[in-house]
């Protein structure tokens, strides 16, 4: 079925209505089919601009926004990886002890023993997977469920931290390390009012947003699936563009994009691609939705499982290597409540309790929520007491909205 316009012919009646019901039944059947994700996009934006007003521009300034950025850095790293978890069907409380013991593992390392900053960033992501393989293990293969062997790797990994470090802090770490957190990308080109290389970053990400849109529309096109109208897809295209280039000039006129903020991107659009397209990634879903399907289905269930909690395990070293690099030390607090924001950023983002549903940039946009929701509370003075009320209240809200969908679609 191709793309519904709302031309008339030559001489036809004025009356547009038909098409304008078409349009209407097309845009309202494309926001059912991603209720949640436009749902918290629509959220996000809203929560923006309130903050946006209430702190009277002081949240959208750029330095801020650069804040906002390294701040959540490490928790998206553990969303992203959360989510994949949540939609296998499983979850991981570890992840923060995890991210805590490797930050320990890497203030040892440098400081203690004089490793190279690559060479413990290198160790740092293996003792990460064969963590998460450890506890793969005895999910997939031995049959205990992940709630139990998270839980215990949860106490383990932070007694780890206690042994390694005891009550004391570790740093500073080489100038490296500290990069991964904390550097920008370098000036280039002419001397002007902006971040040359981040606004050529900029155009180029317009680029790629808007011919993958292109590309996805002609596949669905070609399969004789329901496409938006043109003059909407255009309109979406045009608002995406414009989204990105707003973001792309707020760092561009103060130091440009943070290197880990690229290191974000790329985990993006890699784990979404997999998830998408690849056949590991079809199979987490085929398993989170029915195992027993997917079982039935050729899944081999217990080699999925294993990937995904190894990745998790890599995906938290990750985390506690950015976090460890934005103190400059190793602490032993580190870590503390990191699975729990994870967690709820998975479940903002779209991810459903049974499994089976959600996606990457889900994940990020939860954690955005949570990350705009801190920032924006504690520049207007809401204490920290408060703060966790609220967050609370949106998580509760987050899932009950899940819950109530998904009873509106059944019945």
């Amino acid at each position: 079925m191709g793309p519904v316009t709302t031309e008339t012919p030559h001489g036809a009646p004025p009356s547009d209505a038909p098409g304008r019901t078409a349009i209407a039944g097309l845009l309202l059947d494309a926001m059912r089919r991603n209720m949640r994700q436009y749902g918290m996009l629509i959220a996000l934006a809203l929560i923006v601009a309130l903050f946006a007003i209430w702190t009277d521009g002081v949240l959208l300034q750029p330095n801020n926004v650069t804040n906002l950025v390294l701040q959540n850095s490490y928790i998206l790293v553990l969303a992203i990886g959360m989510m994949i978890v949540i939609i296998s069907g499983h979850i991981d409380l570890s992840v923060g002890s995890l991210a805590a013991f490797v930050s320990a593992a890497c203030a040892v390392m440098m400081v203690e023993h004089d490793v190279p900053w690559v060479l413990a960033l290198v160790i740092a992501l293996a003792i990460g997977a064969a963590a998460g393989a450890w506890q793969g293990f005895w999910i997939a293969y031995v049959g205990i469920p992940s709630f139990i062997v998270t839980l215990a790797g949860m106490l383990l990994f932070r007694g780890g931290t206690q042994i390694l470090l005891g009550s004391r802090s570790l740093g500073p770490f080489p100038e490296g390390f500290q990069e991964i957190s904390t550097g920008y990308l370098p000036e280039v080109g002419p001397q002007t009012n902006y971040h040359n290389l981040t606004l050529l970053l900029g155009l180029v990400l317009i680029v790629f947003a808007v011919a993958q849109e292109v590309r996805d529309r002609r596949r669905q096109q070609s399969y004789e699936l329901d496409v938006l109208p043109r003059s909407l897809f255009l309109t979406k295209c045009v608002a995406m563009a414009a989204a990105v280039l707003a973001f792309t000039l707020t760092l561009a006129s103060y130091r440009g994009v943070p290197v880990v903020l690229l290191l974000l991107a790329a985990l993006l659009i890699g784990f979404g691609f997999v998830m998408r397209n690849a056949v590991v990634g079809r199979h987490v879903y085929a398993l989170g939705g029915n195992q027993a399907a997917a079982k039935l289905s050729g899944v081999k269930d217990r080699r999925v499982t294993f990937l995904v909690f190894m990745n998790m395990g890599m995906l938290a070293a990750l985390a506690g290597v950015v976090y460890a690099a934005r103190l400059n030390a190793g602490v032993p607090q580190a870590g503390v409540n990191f699975e729990l924001e994870a967690i709820a950023a998975a479940f903002i983002g779209g991810a459903s309790m049974s499994g089976g549903v959600g996606t990457v940039l889900g994940a990020v946009i939860g954690g955005l929520v949570l990350g705009v929701l801190n920032n924006g509370m504690s520049l207007v003075g809401v204490g920290t007491d408060y703060q966790q009320v609220i967050k609370g209240l949106v998580l509760l809200a987050a899932v009950g909205f899940d819950v109530w969908n998904k009873r509106r679609v059944g019945s």
